[in-house]
């Protein structure tokens, strides 16, 4: 079956199809979901919640642009809800921190992905999300603004300070590292 009949069977409400889109696609999204998740547990959550979104509005794709796109969206969009419900991006009052470009350095064979993943899913629910949105999604501060309801300005501030735990946390382990080795 094409991906054209999977989606009109989809849109019919037919189980058999829904099952293969969620067999095609549901690794791919599970990978989005971690993004946006403290947890694999909540990641599995919020992949169960978006399936049961995507097969709810599937009738809104009109087959313009990319499908997986299409996916993608109706998934961060179903874990961002989440936050938003949750109140995370209510605004606390804070100093306005630079969106100066953080580096760190170390030693790239050192860091596993799943060791940074881990480390991005560690941050602060409104720092991790901004940082995704961001960095791994190229979102712009305006459409995170606009997505996470919140101004342009803290968008700003929260990847400022999402990069800065980051690079602390890095540091930190590349020194842990460095300590061991020398024992």
């Amino acid at each position: 079956m094409s991906l054209e009949q999977l989606i009109t069977a989809c849109k019919k409400g037919e189980r058999k199809a829904q099952h293969q889109l969620y067999q095609l696609f549901g690794g791919r999204l599970y990978s989005v979901c971690l993004k946006y998740s403290r947890n694999k547990e909540e990641a599995e959550d919020n992949l169960q919640d978006s399936f049961l979104m995507i097969f709810d509005k599937i009738d809104q794709y009109k087959n313009k642009g990319a499908f997986e796109g299409w996916l993608k969206r109706v998934t961060i969009n179903t874990c961002l809800q989440k936050y938003r419900n949750q109140g995370v991006f209510d605004i606390i009052p804070n100093r306005e921190i630079e969106d100066e470009d953080v580096s760190v350095s170390f030693e790239e064979e050192s860091l596993s992905l799943d060791y940074l993943l881990g480390l991005i899913q560690e941050l602060p629910n409104r720092y991790r999300l901004v940082f995704n949105l961001y960095v791994l999604d190229g979102y712009s501060h305006k459409e995170i603004s606009e997505t996470l309801s919140i101004s342009e300005g803290t968008s700003k501030s929260n990847l400022a300070r999402a990069r800065m735990i980051l690079k602390q946390r890095i540091e930190e382990e590349e020194i842990t590292k460095k300590k061991s080795n020398t024992l």
